[in-house]
């Protein structure tokens, strides 16, 4: 509704000229101002989808008015649809074509009818004036229209992004306690599950107690695996991220699973201390590895080796083969009583996931059984994490591309007006020039010349005649010899407008000669 408010309106204005310009007591007619009113509405009703199309109407419509293009009832048309040019077309070729043909139909005119150049400068003109300076100002409110509408995109597009990250970032905390959930309580239940395993087979308790002490067991391999299912079905919903710090080194690991009945063995001490993300990655290591024993291979021997150097930390957890005294019944022997299983994650997501922190650390995670029936998981993680690389700024590039655009229109709405002008003034210098030297008539041809000659036989005897006299006489010039038919002026020289020479004839007979100072 407001574009029709706004096109109406506009209607409304540009035919107030052809109504004030073209009506009988201006000259026009009643048909002309019909035709201008009709022409202007259907330019307006045309222009949202064919911007050039009311652009080159207008400019059919003045020039058989007058070839200078800018006339009274159309000029105001010229520069509203230059601008709506601007502003509304996509590209920028179709216009520049229009304007070249513009041109060449100007001087086409000037030609089919025999007029001064001087129109087709003044043409050239009102063409850079009244069409092209508006059409640049409509390009370059175009690109700001787009400048602004980018920065209020851009901040769309960075809300709509904080939503998603915080989105995001409350998926990766549930992740993160989930991993939490599965590497600290799996790790404890596990324990407990050894020490009801000792007391199961423990010859001071009675077979009651023993017999309880195995339901302890079972229930805590139950539960153990029951969090793990749950806990792996949390895991599958984002990548495993890196979990807060469990709140004991290493040395503290070793000895709570040792007083839990694990037979574990640190070879190093003191285990050097990793900041950040390392840090955290080599308790993981340990605690995987103990975990695995404690459930896939209770009984067997484990030695925990931390080696160092100047840039990087290795560290080995191997566990030996299980006992059949301590795998011989129940869900907490695992899978098989001969070693330690590939992962202590349902369908090897364990593994997996600590590969991944071991990853995002800046190390490398391996894991093998060893030939004693065994399994080995080492790691070599570095002494410094990697910094995390900065996030391309898509979105601060694409405004910043639109911002070089308004500049770039900018400089164009400057430099090709003063570009058109400037080569403007360079085509009527040298079409000057010319029309100088197609109206120069040389002091020696001037001084050979005799009164009653005929110009026929004046043209003849001359090397170089000039045929284009000057449009009109000096304004200094005196007045002409009374009884003469025709006077014509010629230059004297080529960069002064004078002085001039003077010929007049009679009946086609050099009558009268002189020069005019």
């Amino acid at each position: 509704m407001r574009e029709r408010v706004f096109d109406l309106l506009l209607w409304l204005l540009l035919c107030v000229p052809v109504l004030l310009k073209s009506d009988p007591n201006d000259g026009g007619s009643w048909f002309q101002v019909a035709v201008g009113v009709v022409v202007l509405a259907g330019c307006v009703a045309v222009s949202r989808r064919w911007p050039l199309v009311p652009l080159a109407a207008t400019v059919a419509a003045s020039l058989p008015a007058t070839l200078e293009l800018f006339t009274p009832s159309y000029s105001l048309a010229l520069i509203a649809f230059g601008y709506l040019a601007g502003r509304r077309q996509e590209h920028t070729r179709a216009a520049l074509w229009l304007f070249g043909a513009i041109a060449v139909t100007g001087l086409a005119l000037t030609w089919a009818t025999r007029t001064s150049l001087g129109q087709w400068f003044t043409l050239l003109l009102a063409l850079a004036l009244a069409v092209v300076a508006p059409w640049l100002i409509g390009r370059y409110v175009r690109q700001y229209d787009r400048l602004v509408r980018s920065g209020w995109d851009l901040a769309d597009r960075m809300e709509r992004e904080q939503a998603a990250a915080a989105d995001r970032e409350r998926l990766r905390e549930r992740s993160r306690i989930a991993g939490d959930m599965h590497d600290s309580l799996g790790h404890d239940l596990a324990l407990i599950a050894i020490r009801a395993g000792a007391l199961e087979v423990s010859p001071e308790l009675g077979t009651d107690q023993q017999r309880a002490a195995g339901e302890l067991r079972r229930a805590a391999a139950d539960a153990t695996a029951r969090l793990r299912d749950i806990i792996g079905v949390l895991r599958e919903e984002d990548e495993a991220a890196p979990t807060s710090p469990p709140g004991e080194t290493v040395e503290e690991l070793t000895s709570r699973a040792r007083a839990s009945g694990l037979a574990v063995t640190l070879v190093t001490t003191p285990v050097p201390t990793l900041p950040g993300m390392s840090g955290l990655a080599l308790h993981r290591v340990v605690q995987e590895g103990l975990t695995n024993a404690a459930k896939h291979a209770p009984g067997s021997a484990v030695w925990v080796t931390v080696v160092q150097d100047a840039t990087e930390v290795r560290a080995e957890v191997i566990s030996g083969p299980g006992t059949p005294a301590d795998t011989r019944s129940g869900p907490a022997a695992g899978p098989g009583s001969g070693g330690v299983s590939k992962s202590s994650g349902s369908g090897g997501k364990g593994l997996v996931g600590l590969d991944e922190r071991v990853r995002l650390a800046g190390g490398t995670l391996t894991h093998r059984p060893t030939e004693e029936g065994g399994f080995a998981l080492s790691a070599v993680l570095p002494r410094k994490a990697p910094a995390p690389l900065p996030a391309a700024p898509t979105s601060a590039r694409e405004l910043d591309r639109a911002r070089r655009e308004v500049r770039k229109d900018l400089a164009r709405a400057i430099w090709i007006p003063l570009a058109l002008l400037a080569a403007l003034g360079l085509l009527m210098a040298g079409v000057a020039l010319w029309t100088q030297a197609q109206s120069y008539l040389e002091p020696d041809d001037y001084a050979r010349m005799r009164l009653g000659q005929s110009l026929t036989s004046i043209a003849e005897s001359t090397d170089d005649w000039p045929e284009h006299p000057l449009d009109a006489a000096p304004h200094v010039a005196p007045p002409e010899p009374a009884g003469m038919d025709e006077c014509r002026y010629y230059r004297s020289t080529l960069l002064a407008a004078i002085p001039v020479y003077r010929l007049c004839f009679v009946d086609g007979h050099l009558a009268a000669k002189a020069e005019v100072p």
